[in-house]
């Protein structure tokens, strides 16, 4: 086993919201990081043009994602245009040829944007399909098909505002103030929302979400997620044998 996760999202600040709890777990274990994102988020502003905010946004990921010691990739799709097609898989099945994971986290195949729903299609193909000769990108191929879970949506809720039922919950107590660091590197979107709605919305839903999730185990936060189990993928849950009693 490499010890390498990948996180791939469809835009930067996903992960922080969604994951960065666990995979500061992983990460005290000897994990590699990895964060990817589908898009740089280039419609994520109201003062910037596209080339700006990109430059701006990916940076931000860029940093988020050194204090896990980890790596920044962007995969230079648009916001809002994010599809299930032949462009975006092979680009995330070469970023996985690229990186090699063990472990893959990405969104909820259901939430309130289309963009994560398409990115949780491609990532689940991509995993599938790293592995075949015939899909034509510069990488080799790798030959693994990773294990696959899928992080949380956003407000713990699909589009219908069901409430997810996620399997497997990791306690991050002991880390939200590192995922809340992690989230707060991502200044132009909380900026933004401080002039918005006068307060820290941006830290402050992502705790709302996490003592959720908390509540349903008894511990202050949590993060949620489901682990893929179709024909082909590896069926025993690596999360809980790696973290333990943090899973319920």
């Amino acid at each position: 086993m490499n010890k390498t996760v990948l996180g791939l999202f469809a835009h930067p600040d996903d992960a922080e919201f969604l994951c960065a709890g666990t995979l500061r777990h992983l990460q005290l274990q000897g994990w590699n990081i990895h964060i990817a994102t589908m898009a740089p988020g280039d419609k994520g502003t109201a003062e910037h043009d596209r080339e700006e905010i990109s430059a701006i946004r990916t940076a931000e990921a860029a940093k988020a994602v050194q204090m896990l010691d980890g790596t920044y990739h962007c995969l230079w799709f648009e916001d809002v245009y994010i599809m299930y097609d032949r462009h975006s898989i092979n680009a995330a099945a070469g970023l996985i040829r690229l990186v090699k994971p063990d472990l893959v986290v990405t969104h909820s195949p259901e939430c309130y944007m289309v963009d994560h729903e398409i990115t949780a299609r491609v990532v689940q193909t991509a995993c599938f399909a790293a592995g075949m000769k015939n899909l034509e990108t510069e990488e080799p191929v790798f030959g693994q098909v990773p294990y696959l879970y899928y992080s949380d949506a956003m407000e713990n809720k699909n589009l219908f505002g069901k409430r997810l039922d996620m399997k497997i919950k990791v306690d991050i107590s002991g880390h939200i103030r590192f995922k809340e660091q992690m989230l707060a590197c991502h200044a132009s979107q909380r900026d933004w929302l401080m002039k918005h709605h006068q307060m820290d919305e941006y830290i402050l839903a992502m705790k709302r979400s996490a003592a959720s999730r908390g509540e349903e185990i008894g511990v202050e936060y949590a993060e949620g997620f489901n682990q893929h189990l179709g024909h082909g993928f590896p069926q025993h849950d690596l999360l809980r044998e790696l973290l333990g009693d943090l899973v319920r």
